[in-house]
């Protein structure tokens, strides 16, 4: 099979884990690769669309049997933005992740596939990506193995509200608040790009966190 996936963008974590996924496919004899702007898409067999901030429209899905977004929720539940993010700080443990065609509305088209993962509430966001990255990497290869034998699924029932992107000041901390209160989302926030924080007796205060090693 010819392969493309799109990531818009290059210094997103997922990357080396879809080279990791590109080089596993042309091992096993199929023709993948990995693209960072839909002008340079060649067309082919089939699209991944993984962290892709740009519109994918006719012009670029008529080039594909089937243009492919994953997307982690339990879909038609939890469309829009950062789906897994905004789950986790209302308290789920348990992920779901969906593979679906790329149509427009966006998030609503029919489902391939879907998974899910475990969270046991101690993750920080690079063990989570690492669960998250793992099921998405599984969806991707289930949809190539079993291209064209997949029954696509109708989404049914209320989507609910459509979840807003995160913006830094998502990453605010209430300083009146305990830490076990808002544990979760210092868990989520990404500590290098929109670290978490605090504004107390004037000053604005940065926090970045990491696990340690368990006394013994």
């Amino acid at each position: 099979m010819k392969i493309s996936i799109l990531c818009t963008d290059p210094g997103h974590p997922v990357v080396k884990s879809l080279k990791g996924w590109v080089a596993d496919m042309s091992s096993r004899g199929h023709s993948a690769a990995l693209f960072y702007d839909k002008a340079d898409l060649p067309g082919g067999d089939v699209l991944f669309l993984v962290s892709c901030s740009q519109m994918i429209r006719d012009p670029e899905r008529k080039k594909y049997k089937a243009a492919l977004v994953l997307h982690a929720s339990d879909l038609p539940k939890g469309r829009g933005w950062s789906p897994h993010v905004w789950s986790i700080l209302h308290g789920s443990d348990r992920i779901t992740v969906s593979l679906l065609e790329a149509v427009e509305p966006v998030d609503s088209g029919v489902i391939w596939l879907k998974t899910e993962f475990r969270l046991e509430g101690h993750e920080l966001l690079l063990e989570i990506n690492e669960k998250l990255f793992a099921a998405e990497l599984l969806l991707m290869t289930q949809a190539v193995e079993q291209f064209g034998a997949i029954i696509p699924v109708q989404q049914l029932g209320d989507p609910g509200a459509y979840l807003p992107k995160r913006s830094p000041a998502d990453s605010r901390l209430d300083p009146h608040k305990t830490i076990a209160e808002q544990f979760d989302l210092l868990r989520v926030v990404d500590s290098q790009r929109y670290p978490a924080f605090l504004d107390y007796r004037g000053k604005r205060y940065l926090l970045r966190i990491e696990k340690g090693e368990n006394d013994q």
